[in-house]
């Protein structure tokens, strides 16, 4: 399999236990490619080679079943932004890790940041395939939930399917951990959910003391919704504790009523001409 970013595909050996899956693979491993591009082409899957991060527009265009990265190719700190982008932005693509002399620390992290699985080289191109294949078969059995119809709430339609939320059919362009957040929130509306919860629920883990990103992201979060739907309040914060999602429709009147003016008051009247005492008083008010 070569590094040239060009579909691959051998119908001829096609694998009768196995569906067509398209692939795309970021790695600059040439004796890993070569191995797994045979084992590709046997099973009947469609596969490209990418030498680095692809935008993700192009990505999308490929209609990707599942992605296989090493994100050690595209630099010490541009693959974890790479994992954590892509995974918020397809949410519905299945992402697989696979690097050589990973630490713990490193697969927790990419893990956490949007990896599905991460197998660490050297491995079997038949296990890198399986993972593949697991990924992919957990994405299609949480379809069926999805199918259900979206949540409308106030002006706002959650589509599970999409993992996105509209207004008035446009989108909020929400990331994936905002859309999971928005969701979680939903679910429990009318009840109060504290922000380690949330935290966990999102993240996947235990809130350190002082992390702020709960409110980081809620404040995103409105910020998109009220772009769309001004008239409705849909996060409510309950101080100390977390957040409430209520819909409610703003009322106008409380917060924009213009104040009544101010009661004019009566001129004060004139000293009459020749009033001695009147006109020492006005100036000394005016000097005053």
């Amino acid at each position: 399999m070569s590094g040239d970013p060009r579909w691959a595909t051998d119908r001829t050996h096609m694998s009768a236990r196995r569906g067509t899956l398209r692939v795309a693979v970021i790695d600059r491993d040439t004796a890993f490619l070569k191995v797994l591009g045979k084992r590709l082409d046997a099973a009947g899957w469609e596969y490209r080679v990418l030498p680095g991060g692809a935008p993700a527009d192009e990505l999308v265009a490929m209609k990707l079943n599942a992605l296989v990265v090493d994100p050690t190719v595209l630099g010490p700190e541009e693959g974890w932004e790479f994992l954590d982008r892509i995974s918020g932005l397809m949410p519905g693509l299945g992402i697989i890790a696979c690097s050589t002399n990973s630490t713990v620390a490193q697969r927790v992290r990419g893990l956490r940041l949007g990896a599905d699985d991460w197998v660490s080289k050297p491995c079997h191109p038949e296990e890198v395939m399986a993972r593949i294949e697991a990924v992919v078969r957990r994405r299609r059995r949480s379809r069926p939930e999805a199918e259900q119809g979206p949540l409308v709430v106030g002006e706002l339609e959650i589509r599970d399917d999409q993992f996105q939320a509209y207004v008035a059919g446009r989108t909020l362009d929400l990331t994936r951990r905002e859309f999971e957040l928005l969701e979680i929130l939903a679910e429990a509306a009318g009840k109060v959910l504290e922000r380690d919860e949330i935290y966990r629920r999102v993240w996947g883990y235990e809130m350190a003391h002082g992390d702020r990103s709960v409110d980081v992201f809620v404040r995103k979060l409105r910020a998109k919704i009220q772009k769309h739907s001004p008239g409705w309040d849909y996060i409510h914060t309950h101080f100390g504790i977390g957040y409430r999602f209520d819909p409610e429709p703003v009322d106008r009147t409380a917060m924009g009523a213009p104040e009544a003016p101010e009661a004019l008051s009566e001129p004060e009247p004139e000293p009459e001409p020749g009033d001695l005492a009147g006109e020492l008083a006005e100036i000394s008010t005016e000097t005053s």
